[in-house]
């Protein structure tokens, strides 16, 4: 029998990824404590996706084990060795704001975490395939210097530019303000790399934007368009933060995003970096946003502008998926942003 680990199992991408690879015939490992109920709040918590999960999936098994923790971990990878065959590390401390309050937690998660599982696979099931959920806040600020034009909802790209399709793997990750967890994650980042490239462990880097799906707990701080749906469906007060809510940000189904993994795995590579994201056709801004989700519910947001935008914002992002769709051909975006939104009205 065949293994995957998947560690924030109960997470949005993670909880989809479990659900898959167990279709596809693996016994799936799941790490997952509910930090983001620490993160975020009790409204945010994935207990009840770890249930399910254990509930739906005869061949899940869940360890309650804290990334950090590599005694722990351990005993899991020197139970199952070889029998690994991939590890899906999507566990992580995804908040620009929440980093700021706790940078240790921060940085001893998403670097010294992921550190662990790379050294752990290494040691006892180093021909396994090892995908690293990393972000494009790697880029930090740069996509802010981009030559943007401020429309009447968003703000936009010359026509002629560069990255008028979408931001690529050729951005430099330097000279930028990062925020603190950019700073992290792009730690991660390197790390997978150097694993891969260097010492030789099949590694797939994921720099993702927005996330999305039925299955996401939003918080204010974390899960744009889940967030905005529970929002406007319990009227609670919306706050935008900076660039007058015409800030454009593409959004790519979970499901899209576990795909993809499907596709390396089956083609694995050594420390191959992808950005990817829903692209220009699943992009829109806040306002844009907003005004799909109140003409689809039939309510108006209660919503109001923060001046001041979050440290390290981006202020225009779109994905260019080019470089992943080049090494997969078969793989393709299915999830439309009217699909995504649909599904998102029909299970908020």
């Amino acid at each position: 029998m065949q293994y995957v680990l998947i560690t924030g199992s109960s997470g949005l991408v993670g909880s989809e990824s479990s659900t898959f690879f167990h279709n596809k015939n693996f016994k799936v490992l799941g790490v997952d404590n509910d930090n983001r109920s620490y993160f975020f709040g009790s409204s945010a918590s994935t207990k009840k996706m770890a249930n399910r999960l254990k509930r739906d999936l005869k061949n899940y098994q869940h360890f309650n084990i804290d990334i950090r923790n590599i005694k722990n971990l351990e005993k899991i990878f020197k139970k199952y060795k070889n029998k690994i065959k991939c590890i899906i590390h999507t566990a992580a401390q995804p908040s620009h704001d929440w980093a700021i309050k706790e940078p240790i937690t921060d940085f001893t998660i998403n670097a010294n975490g992921t550190l662990n599982l790379l050294c752990l696979t290494k040691k006892y099931c180093p021909k396994s395939v090892f995908i690293y959920i990393s972000t494009n806040k790697v880029y930090g600020d740069l996509p802010n210097f981009l030559p943007l034009k401020e429309k009447k909802k968003r703000f936009e790209i010359k026509s002629n530019h560069y990255f008028n399709k979408g931001i690529n793997e050729k951005m430099s990750i330097d000279k930028s303000i990062h925020s603190l967890f950019g700073v992290s994650k792009v730690s991660g980042d390197l790390l997978a790399q150097e694993y891969g490239k260097n010492l030789k462990i099949k590694t797939g880097i994921f720099r993702l934007g927005c996330i999305t799906g039925e299955n996401h707990a939003g918080a204010e701080l974390h899960g744009f368009l889940s967030y905005l749906f529970k929002a406007i469906k319990n009227n609670i007060k919306y706050r935008i933060f900076g660039y007058k809510g015409k800030q454009v940000r593409d959004n790519i189904h979970a499901k899209d995003l576990v795909s993809c993994f499907w596709n390396f795995y089956l083609k694995p590579r050594y420390g191959e970096v992808y950005n990817i994201g829903g692209g220009r056709s699943n992009s829109c801004s806040i306002l844009e946003v907003i005004e799909l989700i109140e003409k689809k519910t039939k309510k108006k947001l209660n919503f109001s502008f923060i001046k001041q935008n979050r440290t390290g914002d981006h202020i225009w992002y779109i994905t260019d998926n080019k470089k992943f769709k080049k090494h997969y051909p078969k793989w393709k975006i299915k999830y439309s942003l009217k699909k995504i939104i649909n599904e998102m009205d029909n299970n908020s």
